[in-house]
């Protein structure tokens, strides 16, 4: 082997080691919970949750509020899982997307990457009155303004394991009087923290 074969092929084996390592780190890091602020303020089930720019999206239907950063890796990765989501449910609760992100979004530009026509607000005091503190995360509001689900939307990263469809099961449990359990991988914050994606 000459040298500059060895040359070649000492360089892709450190390139691919790197992309490796790279793809390794990245999983670890989104697997890892979501780290809780210093000054977190939780907010249990059954709590009042009051904000006022969405009182005319209630009509005596569940709220179900869905918290998107465009950066976060994660929250990309579940856009489509929202969608069918809403596309289920949309005669019997009502949705909107909160967006988290210090990068300036139109309301316009957060639909058209949905392809949805649902609100879309911009104020980031919404998850703190629903102790949300990672993206994506799911809000479920019931018709009394109390807080009935906080938490993942799946267990697995690209939201396909049906098991574990937290956000459609609490939504789907409060829409028919069903009890549900949560275990910790829906009730854990997992996901990018607000609002920079700094994870």
């Amino acid at each position: 082997m000459t040298l500059r074969k060895t040359i070649v092929t000492i360089w892709l084996a450190l390139l691919f080691s790197g992309i490796a390592y790279l793809f390794w780190h990245n999983e670890l890091v989104y697997s890892l919970p979501t780290p809780v602020p210093h000054n977190y303020k939780p907010v249990n089930r059954g709590d009042k949750v009051l904000i006022p720019e969405m009182e005319s999206l209630k009509n005596n239907k569940p709220l179900f509020l869905h918290f998107f950063n465009p950066d976060c890796p994660c929250s990309r990765f579940n856009m489509a899982h929202f969608k069918s989501i809403v596309q289920k449910y949309i005669g019997d609760a009502n949705f909107a997307i909160i967006v988290m992100s210090n990068k300036h979004f139109t309301a316009r530009d957060i639909q058209d990457r949905f392809d949805l026509d649902i609100p879309v607000y911009f104020d980031s005091t919404i998850a703190a009155a629903c102790g949300v503190y990672s993206t994506p995360q799911a809000v479920v509001i019931d018709t009394k303004d109390r807080l009935f689900y906080r938490g993942n939307y799946n267990k697995a990263r690209y939201c396909t394991d049906p098991r574990s469809n937290y956000a459609q099961q609490a939504l789907d449990s409060l829409l028919h009087h069903r009890g549900v359990y949560f275990d910790k991988y829906a009730l854990t914050a997992y996901g990018c923290t607000l609002p920079n994606c700094t994870k």
